[in-house]
């Protein structure tokens, strides 16, 4: 059997190296652009789904999530400190989460119980249109679970208070227990609940155990069994994002203005 020389050898796996690396960097830079329209249609399917304009699993073409999506949804930029749109800023090219992580696009958070570091100078909320009014607002929400980050959104009434929809596209808490943020069943259970109380205050929670009917219990939703720190975070992100720290200023201005036109 043909013997090879160290050098030989090493030259090999080398030269074999350089070009696996030029395979995968050559298949990154291709698939790139297939790659971040994937993440564009998931980012407006889970939208479509918590303003339910579409079922919560329903299998749409990108095509299809493209229209419904350019039909009903506007998104806007708006300022986190004073709930103004920023217009100058593109909607369909911002990103929030790269944004809380530059130091010149956010600023530090106040200690907060759901963990968040960093909160945007400029927010990304989407207004789901009908007929020309405005039907409901979405806003993006995120804090720490058990043993994750959860990423989501929550779409409110035009009142901006009473809760239309919540989902989570983005979690690795545990299945059958913190992972049930994702079941269809518990994410129906918030639908007309109540955010804020009459003053304006957060008032929505997750409680331990089962909560009554809407109409009766109006501000809190049934735990997720087994799962009491995820429970907990779900209702400190809320907590957080609808607050002052988070798009509280646009929700105070959006309350009054529906107040005004008698919405």
């Amino acid at each position: 059997m043909q013997q090879h020389s160290t050098g030989y050898i090493i030259g090999f796996s080398a030269a074999i190296c350089v070009v696996c690396a030029l395979f995968v960097a050559g298949s990154a830079v291709s698939l790139k652009e297939r790659q971040e329209r994937n993440a564009l249609i998931d980012k407006q399917t889970n939208v479509l789904a918590v303003a339910g304009l579409i079922a919560d699993g329903q299998k749409l073409s990108s095509e299809e999530v493209e229209q419904i999506f350019s039909e009903s949804i506007q998104a806007r930029v708006i300022d986190m400190a004073t709930g103004d749109e920023n217009a100058s800023i593109a909607s369909d090219s911002f990103d929030q989460r790269r944004a809380a992580k530059d130091p010149a696009m956010s600023t530090p958070a106040p200690s907060n119980r759901s963990k968040v570091l960093r909160i945007p100078n400029q927010g990304l909320i989407y207004e789901v249109r009908k007929d020309g009014r405005l039907d409901a607002v979405i806003i993006p929400i995120e804090g720490m679970g058990l043993w994750s980050i959860l990423y989501g959104y929550i779409a409110l009434a035009p009142d901006a208070t009473t809760i239309r929809g919540i989902t989570y596209y983005e979690q690795k808490e545990t299945a059958g227990l913190g992972g049930e943020v994702e079941n269809p069943s518990w994410k129906a259970k918030w639908v007309g609940r109540r955010a804020f109380d009459e003053r304006g205050n957060v008032k929505i929670e997750v409680k331990k155990g089962i909560a009554g009917p809407p109409d009766l219990d109006p501000y809190r939703v049934d735990g997720l069994a087994g799962a009491t720190l995820t429970s907990r975070g779900v209702t400190n992100m809320l907590r957080f994002w609808l607050g002052d720290d988070g798009f509280g200023p646009y929700l105070a201005k959006l309350r009054d203005s529906q107040a005004a036109q008698g919405g």
